[in-house]
């Protein structure tokens, strides 16, 4: 079985995240969605609503797993027992970025080798903090995050100043 290992904070879970996850799912046969806690990043909502909003938006999927974790991502590869770890890119900042990631990760644990998969084209754009930016001007959500996710935000009155 070869499990793959998305980690991300998902501050919120885009539809772009999503499409990234069905990916690895046709390649992969389990999708282990790691919600992160980054000691260096500042969260407007708690792990636990963030781990909530992935559950909702990959409900439909049955070979997706969803932890949480505050720990290195290194260390958690091990735990989970994966076999790559698979991050989207949207443009080359965020290929430079990820790909000084994984040089790190690999040189901290020799079996931790880092998939890429470039964002469709619909999704280039799209990121978490442009979902909480139109959830504070009280902008609908749905061409952003699923159905379920934009219920969750509006119910819970996410992302307000």
């Amino acid at each position: 079985m070869k499990r793959a290992l998305i980690p991300g904070s998902f501050d919120p879970i885009t539809l772009g995240h999503r499409d990234l996850i069905v990916r690895a799912c046709a390649l992969y046969d389990e999708v282990i969605v790691a919600v992160m806690n980054n000691r260096d990043k500042t969260y407007e909502t708690t792990i636990a609503e963030r781990a909530e909003m992935a559950r909702l938006a990959l409900a439909d999927l049955a070979r997706v797993r969803i932890v949480t974790d505050g720990g290195l991502l290194v260390d958690l590869f091990d735990k989970v027992r994966a076999d790559v770890i698979v991050k989207g890119v949207r443009n080359e900042e965020d290929r430079h970025y990820e790909e000084q990631m994984a040089a790190w990760n690999l040189a901290h644990n020799k079996r931790a080798e880092t998939v890429f998969l470039p964002a469709l084209p619909q999704y280039e754009n799209l990121s978490s903090h442009l979902v909480r930016e139109y959830a504070r001007a009280g902008q609908d959500l749905t061409a952003l995050v699923s159905p379920a996710v934009a219920a969750y935000i509006a119910k819970h009155n996410l992302y307000r100043i």
